[in-house]
Order: C-alpha cells, then sequence, then structure tokens
C-alpha cells in the first residue's frame, strides 16, 4: 500500500522548473544574466576547496603555442627555484651508505691518562674514584660476547657508564667475527660509548680454551676477521688490546702492527708481556717501542706495563715519541692517586686520613650503584676486598729509602707513622 501511495505521489509531483530559458525575451535578459552568474558562482564553490579564501590568483603565463608552453617551463622552473631553500638543511640522509673507515671520527689518545680495563676491580664505583683523582680516559670491564648475546644482565651490567666519564669506551671479548658483529651492533644500539675495544691478549685458561683472548694471537686470520666485522658494522672508533704474543720469547705482534691499521683498528694497546709471562717479570718496554716505530701514522700506539709513578710516564714518552700515551692498570690499583702525580709531576706523600677518604668515598660510590640495602652493602664490602688485596702493597713514600717505589716490590712489614697508616 505504501509503494502504490509512493507512486501516485510521484507521479502528481510537478515537474522542476528549469532555471535558465533558452528563449527568454530581450526584457528578461539582465534577470537571466544574475541568475547564470549566481549559478556559475555556485558550482566553483563546490569544485574549490572551502578554506581556500584568499587564494593567490594565477599570474602564470596563458599558453597559446608551443612557443609559448617553452616559456611557461623556464618559467615554472624559475618560480620553484625561487621557492624553494638553496640547501637543504633538513633532508634526510641516505642510511643506505656507509662511511668509509678513513671518514670515521677518532678519538685522539695523546697525553691522556688512560685507566685500563680492570677485570673484577674496574667497576663503575672504581673508575668514579679514579675520575675525581684526574683519569682522563675510562674503559669498562671485559665482557664476554656470547654472554652479551644471551642477554645475562650481570654481563650488560659491565657496560653501564657514569656521566663523569666523558670518554668512555667498553671493552668485549670473542672467537668469532660473526659474534663480534653482532654485539657490537647491539652495542652501539643500547649503550652510550665512545669507543669499543677488543680483548685480543687476556691469557685467562677459560677464555683460551674458547678460542678468544690471546688465543687470536696465534690466529692472524681470524684476527683480520674480527676487526674486518666489526668495522664495518659500526661507526664507532674500534680499539684493540693485545700482549706480544702467545708463547714467551716469540713476540709477532711487529710483524702484523701495520696489518692492524689497514684492518680498521683505530688504535692499539701493547701489553709488554706474552701469555705464557702473565705478569710475571718486568715489561718488554723495547719491544713496544719497536712496534710504535713500525705502525702507521693513522694507527695509534699506547703502551701499557708496570707505569707507577709519574717518572716511569716520563721517562716511556721521552724514550719513544711514537707513543700516543701510557694504559696505567695494577698502578691505578695500588694508588689510584697516581693520575694526579703524573698531572702534577710530584710524589705525593699522602697521608692515612686522605686514603681512608679515598676509601669512604668509593663505599659511598658503591652504594649508590649497587643499592644500600643487604644486598648492595655485601656487593660493595666483596668488591672493597677485592681492592684493599691490591691496595695493601702500597708504601709511604715517607718511609721509602729508594723512591719511587716499584712495582714489582713487595712491603716488608712496617710501622706507619700513625696507628691509622699502619693498618
Amino acid at each position: 500500500v505504501n509503494a502504490e501511495e509512493a507512486c501516485e505521489t510521484d507521479e502528481l509531483r510537478p515537474l522542476k522548473k528549469a532555471k535558465i530559458v533558452a528563449d527568454e525575451k530581450s526584457s528578461d535578459e539582465g534577470e537571466g544574466a544574475t541568475v547564470l552568474e549566481k549559478d556559475n558562482e555556485k558550482n566553483s564553490a563546490e569544485t574549490e576547496p572551502a578554506d581556500n579564501v584568499l587564494a593567490e590568483p594565477d599570474r602564470s603565463p596563458k599558453i597559446s603555442n608551443l612557443k609559448d608552453a617553452t616559456v611557461l617551463e623556464k618559467y615554472n622552473e624559475k618560480k620553484s627555484a625561487e621557492t624553494e631553500p638553496a640547501d637543504d638543511v633538513h633532508a634526510e640522509p641516505d642510511k643506505s651508505l656507509k662511511i668509509h673507515p678513513r671518514e670515521k671520527m677518532l678519538i685522539d689518545f695523546r697525553e691522556k691518562l688512560y685507566l685500563a680495563p680492570l677485570t673484577t676491580v674496574g667497576n663503575l664505583p672504581f673508575r668514579r674514584v679514579c675520575k675525581t683523582l684526574g683519569a682522563d680516559v675510562t674503559c669498562g670491564e671485559m665482557a664476554m660476547c656470547t654472554n652479551l648475546l644471551q642477554g645475562q644482565a650481570s654481563e650488560w651490567a659491565l657496560l653501564r657508564r657514569h656521566s663523569s666519564e666523558d670518554l668512555f669506551g667498553v671493552q668485549i671479548c670473542g672467537a668469532y667475527p660473526d659474534t663480534i658483529a653482532r654485539t657490537v651492533e647491539l652495542i652501539e644500539k643500547e649503550c652510550t660509548v665512545d669507543f669499543i675495544d677488543f680483548n685480543m691478549g687476556c691469557p685467562i685458561d677459560i677464555v683460551v680454551d674458547k678460542g678468544a683472548g690471546s688465543f687470536l694471537l696465534t690466529k692472524p686470520l681470524r684476527m683480520k676477521g674480527i676487526i674486518q666485522a666489526a668495522s664495518g658494522t659500526v661507526d664507532k672508533p674500534i680499539t684493540v688490546k693485545v700482549r706480544t704474543g702467545f708463547f714467551g720469547g716469540k713476540n709477532r705482534i711487529d710483524s702484523l702492527i701495520a696489518d692492524i691499521g689497514s684492518w680498521g683498528a683505530t688504535a692499539v694497546t701493547i701489553h709488554g708481556r706474552s701469555r705464557q709471562q702473565r705478569y710475571s717479570k718486568l715489561a718488554d718496554w723495547d719491544y713496544i717501542y719497536q712496534c710504535a716505530q713500525k705502525a702507521p701514522r693513522t694507527l695509534q700506539v699506547l703502551g701499557n706495563g708496570d707505569i707507577f709513578s709519574y717518572l716511569d710516564w716520563n721517562n716511556r714518552k721521552t724514550d719513544c715519541p711514537e707513543l700516543s700515551t701510557c694504559m696505567i692498570a695494577r698502578g691505578a690499583l695500588i694508588k689510584p692517586w697516581l693520575f694526579t702525580e703524573i698531572k702534577e709531576q710530584r710524589h705525593w706523600d699522602i697521608s692515612s686520613q686522605e686514603r681512608l677518604n679515598i676509601l669512604k668515598e668509593y663505599v659511598r660510590f658503591g652504594l649508590e650503584h649497587w643499592g644500600s640495602d643487604k644486598k648492595g652493602v655485601e656487593t660493595t664490602r666483596h668488591f672493597l676486598l677485592e681492592w684493599l688485596s691490591y691496595a695493601c702493597r702500597y708504601i709511604p713514600v715517607g718511609l721509602l729509602d729508594v723512591i719511587p717505589q716499584r712495582l714489582n716490590w713487595r712491603p716488608p712489614s712496617y710501622y706507619g707513622r700513625d696507628d691509622l697508616e699502619t693498618l
């Protein structure tokens, strides 16, 4: 019924009146023109955007022929050149292109006091203490690549950086190029570091048995693969730490020093002992000098071993100007104020109270880092005792018959100038 009613109403609906009649009389021409203008305005309003109220009129020249079209193209090119900035500052760079190793940002280690990466004792609180006493460059403890890739929280904690460490690097240890490449890629993504150091000199059996550390000194091709893989993966500067060789009396770094620079490393630190020698006897600085003199200019060479006073520092730098700097390791464990002595060029006869204040500062930093709960206190005490096992070797300057003290000396029993110094 409704459908029939709708049909009836449609039939009865009057037809729409045409807006414009073609055969209008001349008397209605003015009114018809007005209606036509209104209709044109309505159509143009529907086609143009509503918010384009103050649209600029088209000032481009009209096209009449092919010559005018060519003129119009030149006009548009000139117009676009005027409106676009000359140098697109905010243009997104092409991330598909890797920078060349020679274009990488380098770190100048010359004359800087470099605190070596120290396993167990070189934790973040200890590095903070050394920074307050004058260290310029700090490096985190050695972290194993396999543990980092497995996501071990304790291993990733070794890569943490404090805000006071203005020039900071991390040291990693691995046996194969693919493992190293994936690790450095993660480090660059997740950590804020200035350089990445590869440990190719660790003498510990558990590391060497896995094909890492000092074992790489017997595999030059694998060394090449590791350095090239890391250098081609990340833009951070790559440094290497090595020993003179694997076996005593069979030094081989001098034959590899030129290649290490061409493989992509920006600096190499040479510990003047072999893997077989461990930490016994004195470091062979003559061999370090020999390697520094053979190194290319693009490769910075750092020496490491037995730096225990500002005189040792001065002698090493004077004997071999090619050395960029000297790395300080066990000397900083025994007396962390060694950095102050080098900068001030003096033997600091530090008092027992000043030494105790340094320990207090370390404990405060430790509780901030590991927490002040029961677990944090136990951790801080553990690492404090580890450090004191080295610090007890220090002999006060005022009690020495021969100055300066040597790193391989073992102090006899003595009474200090006060009870705290004896303790």
